[in-house]
């Protein structure tokens, strides 16, 4: 049996290191691409043996990275600029950057690239991080470069985890006020690895939605705690309106950020954030996650219950 040879661009992320141990889970050979400075220790007891160093604003350590010489079966891109977690990141890693990860994917050979893309990206113009992932997505076609671009919605979870220290006290801080597609990072992480290494060819040169098996709203979401951790929970926006309506977009016409996250509020509601075909993901990955067993993982995972 061939052993997957997989490489990971952001391995040292939160969704990043899920990913690895998804592979890893799976059986593939993982190789974690990770500039000089990042800190391995949490990957290596993961058990990642195999490290390269590459950095998406270098040209000639990505075509070291991703030589043919180590035979990658597939990449897998989660790295993220705009997010800037950490020292080094910058919003350009999600337009030149990953341009030059496709460009040395594709000189390298390598038959698959697994693009972690954003849920109705195309449909976003307005949202700039949001519409630069369906840009790579239009790029990896021109290129001609294999791929299977994942679309999920919003994520569940974030880096750092604003829900969990207010969950304990009943109340569910909330984000969005209108109705979006939604995914827990596990889960995520799990159909990436099955792209990157199980599915067939015929998967290729294609987007596919991903998230729960209908969207949520603060209220569905609430009700979904509510059931599991069998409590009261009440909602609470983690912006308040005030300083989302007023504030905010005085502040956006002086900072980019805050512009590009502005919009993405605008534009997730409109309604538009949903997916389109969640049939097209039950036909790849199998039944959808309903909400209440995603909650529940989420809960057990955190230790609630």
């Amino acid at each position: 049996m061939h052993i997957k040879k997989v490489i990971v661009a952001g391995a040292t992320g939160m969704l990043g290191s899920q990913i690895v141990k998804e592979l890893l889970e799976q059986g593939a050979e993982v190789t974690a691409m990770v500039r000089a400075s990042s800190d391995r220790n949490a990957l290596i007891k993961m058990g990642v043996k195999n490290f390269v160093i590459g950095d998406m604003m270098d040209i000639p350590s990505l075509k070291h990275a991703l030589s043919s010489k180590h035979g990658f079966d597939a990449i897998v891109a989660s790295a993220a600029g705009y997010t800037r977690r950490k020292k080094g990141d910058n919003a350009v890693t999600d337009t030149i950057g990953y341009r030059n990860l496709v460009d040395a994917t594709k000189e390298a050979g390598i038959p698959r690239f697994v693009l972690i893309s954003i849920l109705e990206s195309d449909k976003a113009k307005s949202v700039p991080h949001f519409y630069n992932k369906y840009l790579i997505e239009k790029y990896l076609a021109e290129k001609k470069q294999p791929f299977i671009a994942l679309r999920p919605g919003a994520f569940l979870d974030q880096s750092p985890d604003f829900i969990i220290d207010k969950i304990k006290k009943g109340i569910l801080p909330t984000f969005l006020t209108g109705t979006y597609g939604i995914i827990y990072t596990p889960q995520l992480a799990k159909y990436t690895a099955m792209a990157a290494i199980a599915l067939a060819d015929t998967a290729l040169n294609t987007s596919i939605d991903i998230g729960w098996e209908k969207p949520v709203n603060e209220d569905i979401l609430k009700t979904a705690f509510a059931s599991v951790l069998k409590k009261n929970i009440q909602t609470k926006p983690v912006i308040p309106s005030v300083v989302l309506k007023f504030i905010l977009p005085i502040v956006a016409k002086f900072n980019d950020n805050i512009y590009d996250m502005c919009e993405m509020i605008r534009w997730i509601d409109t309604g538009v954030y949903i997916s389109t075909n969640p049939q097209r993901q039950k036909n790849f990955f199998g039944e959808l996650p309903t909400v209440e067993e995603s909650i529940a993982q989420y809960c057990r995972d955190r230790g609630l219950i």
